[in-house]
C-alpha cells in the first residue's frame, strides 16, 4: 500500500517535558485511523505537529513523500491536508453560507483578498452544494452563533474539506456534541469523506466512535505510542485498557454497533 503520511523518529519537548517520543507512523491512503489517549498522552501535540502548527524538536515528517517539517500550516493545507478543530473554527457574525463562502475563496488562491467580495453566484452555488453534502443547506442563512453545536461541527469539517484535501485530520469531532448528534453526525463525516476518497486521521476520546468507524487506532501514552492495529486487537491490549481507556472492556461488545 501507499504511504500518504510518514513521520520518523517524530519528538516534541517542552523544557524539560517530553510531549511525543520517537513517533513512527506510516499512514495509508484510503484508511481511517483513529488515535485515542489520555489527556495530556500526546495526541493533539501529533496532530499539531504534522499539520504544521506546532513544530517538531527533531525526526521527519512526509506527506506523499514531501518533507514538510518547517512549511507553514497553510503550505500544508495548499498541498492536500487539511484540519478541523476541537472548538469548530467560525465567524460567528457571518451566516453559515457566508463561512462556506469564505472558505472557497481562501481555498482558490494562495493569498486570498476579500476586499472585491467573497459572495459571487459561483461560489454561492459551490456552497450550498457543499451544505447540502452535509445535511446543514437549511441554516444556510442562520448566524453561525445561533445554530447548535453538532451543526457547527459539521461546517467546520465541511469547510476543512472545501479544498478537496487527499488527507483530512480530525481533533475530536464529536467533543461537546449531544449523545442523539454523535452518531448522526460521523455518519454524515464519513459518508462525506468516502465519496471524496479522503484518508481520515482522527483524535477522540469516545470508544463507541472509535470502534464504529476507524480500521486502525493509535494510541498514545506519555507521548508514545503504545499500541498500533486493528480496533479488536488494540481495544483487547492490557496497557490500553489501563493506561488509556481505564478500565476493562470486551472489545466484542462495543464492535458489535461497527456493523449494526
Amino acid at each position: 500500500m501507499t504511504a500518504i503520511l510518514e513521520t520518523i523518529a517524530l519528538q516534541r519537548t517542552f523544557g524539560a517535558v517530553v510531549a511525543a517520543r520517537d513517533i513512527n507512523v506510516r499512514i495509508n491512503k484510503g484508511e481511517v485511523v483513529g488515535v485515542i489517549g489520555s489527556n495530556g498522552a500526546g495526541k493533539t501535540t501529533f496532530i499539531n505537529m504534522v499539520t504544521g502548527y506546532l513544530p517538531p524538536s527533531s525526526g521527519k515528517i512526509l506527506f506523499e513523500g514531501q518533507p514538510i517539517v518547517g512549511r507553514a500550516s497553510r503550505d500544508i493545507t495548499r498541498m492536500g491536508m487539511a484540519r478541523s478543530f476541537q472548538v469548530a473554527q467560525l465567524f460567528p457574525q457571518l451566516s453559515v453560507l457566508d463561512n462556506v463562502m469564505v472558505a472557497l475563496v481562501s481555498a482558490e488562491s494562495p493569498r486570498p483578498s476579500f476586499m472585491a467580495g467573497y459572495d459571487t453566484p459561483a461560489r454561492r452555488r459551490r456552497a450550498l452544494e457543499i451544505l447540502e453534502e452535509f445535511g446543514v443547506a437549511h441554516l444556510a442563512g442562520a448566524l453561525v452563533n445561533a445554530i447548535p453545536q453538532g451543526a457547527r461541527k459539521l461546517i467546520d469539517i465541511a469547510m476543512a474539506l472545501v479544498s478537496n484535501p487527499r488527507m483530512l485530520l480530525l481533533d475530536e469531532p464529536t467533543s461537546g456534541v449531544s449523545v442523539e448528534e454523535k452518531f448522526p453526525l460521523m455518519d454524515t463525516v464519513m459518508a462525506a469523506v468516502r465519496h471524496h476518497g479522503t484518508t481520515v486521521l482522527f483524535v477522540e476520546h469516545d470508544m463507541d466512535i472509535v470502534a464504529r468507524y476507524v480500521s486502525r487506532i493509535l494510541a498514545f501514552y506519555s507521548g508514545e505510542i503504545i499500541a498500533d492495529g486493528a480496533p479488536a486487537e488494540v481495544l483487547a491490549n492490557d496497557r490500553v485498557q489501563e493506561l488509556v481507556i481505564g478500565h476493562h472492556i470486551v472489545p466484542s461488545e462495543i464492535l458489535e454497533g461497527k456493523t449494526a
